[in-house]
């Protein structure tokens, strides 16, 4: 089996933090990569999922701020009060 090389441009800080945490498995960052290209291919896919972050930080961030109350609205006796404050002129 012949070698080839594979080039690919990354982020310096993202490589550097990539080559610590691999460095820390006892592993460099070539084989790290070769390691995940072969999972890869035992899968038939990337080998782990692949989606936006449930909650996101804006959800996150709205979450934590409800807890503490703030940003809520008062509270309302009826649903003619709260009618009444939604169509009221600001």
């Amino acid at each position: 089996m012949s070698a080839s090389i594979v080039q690919i441009r990354m982020d310096s800080e993202l490589r550097d933090s990539a080559a610590e945490t691999f460095e820390s498995l006892g592993l460099d960052l070539p084989t790290a990569i070769r390691i995940f290209l072969k999972k890869s291919i035992a899968v038939q896919g990337l080998p782990f999922d692949v989606r936006a972050e449930i909650p996101n930080e804006e959800t996150r961030k709205a979450i934590e701020n409800a807890e503490r109350g703030i940003g809520l609205s008062r509270s309302f006796s009826s649903v003619a009060e709260l009618m009444e404050d939604l169509n009221a002129d600001d």
